[in-house]
């Protein structure tokens, strides 16, 4: 595949946006497809508004932000995508809509056209399976803002050919990416192994431990996360927060260590979105004064250890079940979603031990199927051995 293909991006939103940016950026000629003609103005006015203030930052030329921007062509319709070699959809997570538009897009594309999916948690095999050539269908799952963040999840199905996969691996490279492979389960590794950071959190809040001040307090201090759970998670916004959350929950037959959380399903029938409906968590709104943490160190460190131990589980165990390598696993926790160290690395220096300890206490505590060790961290535990 050359390295300056044809790229359609479908869906003008936030991500598909930025994927359009990051292709033309790395020179090719991209097609941004909408079915909203106001959503492809947004995305142009968008893409105009970032470069002007890349020149004023000295990132770019004008020159060279205007070569960017032409490469940049935005359509109503499907039939544009024909002669790109490349599609990547970017649209709603709904995976009925997801297949009716694959199985339209492959009756226009030649037969060598790989088409890809931005699903953050969706299944490849079953989007694939709209298609009569499902072997060219692969994940290509970036993290918002894909400008600004490296990571790239590539998801072959079972039914992707091997070639394709290098092809994306390759290319995705040459876009200044960073690719990790990771087995078509739910979530695959970021949208997995993440879920404790928000879920053991809003449990933690729920119990009446801390407050969510608190408890982003305590992460931040004692963890070095850049943002707390609650913020976090109000700046996704928690409807998509909470959607990815159930997904991951339903398809992996209602496991409850992945349960949704009441407080946050309340927050979204409320539209307490978060930023972009000015409350969320906290309130966003001008001059707003949100609670202050109650930085209590004992409280702080003892709310850390217990989110730090079950996201280290969830790193293991997608080890054990071959999600990913424990490379790939730690690469993408720190350049998917900034941790501030990989998660398996992070045991190898607390202690396999520590964390399998505390959650064997939660789980002799609540006598819940959440908390229960991955095999493969309770074996480091009693040998004494490390990841790496």
């Amino acid at each position: 595949m050359s390295d300056k293909i044809g790229v359609a991006v479908i869906g003008s939103g936030t991500m598909g946006a930025g994927i359009a940016q990051v292709a033309a950026t790395a020179g090719h000629k991209v097609v941004l497809i909408d079915s909203n003609d106001s959503a492809l103005d947004n995305a142009k006015r968008g893409h105009e508004k970032i470069f002007n203030r890349l020149v004023e930052k000295g990132k770019y030329t004008q020159k060279q932000a205007h070569e960017i921007l032409s490469r940049i062509n935005y359509h109503l319709g499907l039939n544009e995508v024909c002669d790109c070699q490349l599609v990547i959809e970017a649209i709603v997570e709904n995976i009925e809509v997801k297949q009716k538009l694959f199985s339209e897009i492959e009756l226009i594309l030649s037969k060598n056209a790989v088409i890809a999916s931005n699903t953050s948690s969706l299944s490849i095999a079953s989007i694939a399976s709209s298609c009569d050539y499902s072997s060219r269908v692969v994940g290509l799952h970036f993290f918002n803002p894909a400008p600004l963040l490296p990571l790239v999840e590539v998801v072959p199905s079972l039914l992707t050919d091997s070639a394709v996969v290098e092809e994306m691996v390759s290319l995705m490279k040459s876009w200044v990416k960073i690719p990790v492979l990771a087995k078509d389960t739910p979530g695959f590794i970021v949208n997995r192994v993440a879920r404790p950071f928000y879920g053991e959190s809003l449990r933690i809040y729920e119990e009446g431990v801390a407050d969510f001040a608190t408890i982003d307090w305590a992460l931040k201090t004692f963890g070095g996360f850049r943002m707390g759970p609650f913020e976090l998670m109000d700046l996704i916004g928690n409807d998509i927060n909470y959607t990815v959350t159930e997904t991951v929950f339903k398809e992996f037959y209602n496991d409850a260590r992945y349960k949704p959380s009441f407080t946050q399903k309340r927050m979204v029938e409320a539209k307490l979105f978060g930023r972009k409906s000015e409350k969320g968590y906290f309130s966003y709104a001008f001059d707003a004064e949100n609670p202050s943490p109650n930085k209590d160190e004992a409280l702080g460190m003892k709310i850390f250890e217990r989110v730090w131990a079950m996201l280290a589980n969830e790193a293991a165990d997608a080890l054990f079940w071959n999600i990913a390598t424990k490379e790939d696993i730690d690469l993408a926790m720190t350049k998917g979603v900034n941790y501030p160290k990989g998660l398996l690395a992070w045991v190898d220096e607390l202690g396999a031990a520590k964390a399998a300890e505390i959650i064997e206490s939660l789980r002799e505590k609540y006598s819940e199927d959440r908390y229960r060790v991955s095999p493969i961290l309770k074996e480091k535990a009693i040998k004494g051995e490390k990841f790496f």
